[in-house]
């Protein structure tokens, strides 16, 4: 079903956020979140991938970010399946305690819409297009603050995986390219 968030323009940025299907908390564990990280990565190397925001929850991640190569599209579909077929691996690696419980939510998705074998992703994307200064603020600082509101640091750029590190300047785990933010609180 869609909701409406429709990617229209592929050269354009976007707020995005990729959750995980039944909200399991998947990225607790650093073998999953070094698996988004390194695919993030690679995608701005060789997917063109524009990132100018991100955070990394236990359950979901919100990206801002644009394709240079004018396939936004592309690079969701891409992350996600590469990703899937990432965490997949990690699950049935013989490392994962979570194993079975996981195997039997992430089959039960997969045959509950789309008839796959696994859904590990949700379907949604909720892209919503960024379309003034006061846009791209709103959801810089709603990202930023989105490990505060959990109750996991006080201050935004205290959470390693999220670029408020660095527009705070502090070593971070994924580049990004610094936007200006006049409300900017950070050193």
């Amino acid at each position: 079903m869609s909701t409406g968030y429709k990617i229209q323009e592929q050269d354009g940025a976007y707020y995005l956020t990729f959750q995980i299907v039944g909200w399991v908390d998947l990225f607790t564990r650093k073998e999953y979140r070094d698996v988004v990280i390194d695919s993030l990565k690679f995608c701005q190397k060789n997917k063109g991938l524009n990132l100018f925001a991100y955070v990394i929850m236990s359950n979901h991640i919100h990206l801002l970010a644009q394709s240079q190569n004018g396939n936004l599209s592309g690079f969701i579909r891409d992350f996600k399946s590469y990703t899937s077929k990432r965490f997949l691996e990690i699950m049935q690696s013989g490392k994962e305690s979570r194993s079975e419980w996981l195997r039997v939510v992430f089959e039960y998705h997969g045959k509950l819409k789309s008839k796959q074998t696994f859904q590990l992703w949700t379907h949604e994307n909720h892209a919503e297009h960024i379309y003034s200064q006061k846009f791209i603020e709103q959801k810089v600082y709603y990202i930023h603050h989105n490990p505060v509101r959990s109750g996991i640091v006080v201050n935004p750029e205290d959470y390693l995986y999220s670029s408020a590190r660095n527009y705070a300047g502090l070593d971070s785990v994924i580049d990004v390219i610094n936007l200006d933010m006049r409300w900017k609180t950070y050193n």
